[in-house]
């Protein structure tokens, strides 16, 4: 910490990465989730949807706090851009047609 306060330009970068990881990552996460949820719960299309949807806000400031108390700052970026990856490629398997030639 002490060597950060040295240089307050590198203290600002990283304070400003996880603002940055918080809002636009932990949107894009939050997005992935939920519609990974909306697609996968055994609930009529509209009651998914409403469920996934007011469960959103809770991961999205769960999202935000990890962000903030996570050590390295490597770890929040790889960690969100891994995630909403994999979310988004199962969204993208689940969505119905989505798969030329079928269904899964």
């Amino acid at each position: 910490m002490i060597a950060l306060l040295k240089d307050p330009a590198r203290y600002r970068w990283m304070v400003a990465s996880r603002i940055a990881a918080a809002a636009l990552g932990g949107y894009l996460l939050t997005s992935a989730l939920t519609v990974l949820l909306a697609l996968t719960w055994p609930l009529p299309q509209a009651y998914a949807l409403a469920a996934s949807t007011m469960l959103s806000f809770a991961l999205y400031a769960a999202i935000i706090v990890w962000v903030f108390a996570a050590r390295r700052l490597w770890v929040v970026w790889l960690g969100l851009i891994l995630t909403t990856a994999v979310c988004t490629a199962l969204c993208w398997l689940l969505l119905p047609g989505a798969v030329p030639g079928g269904t899964l």
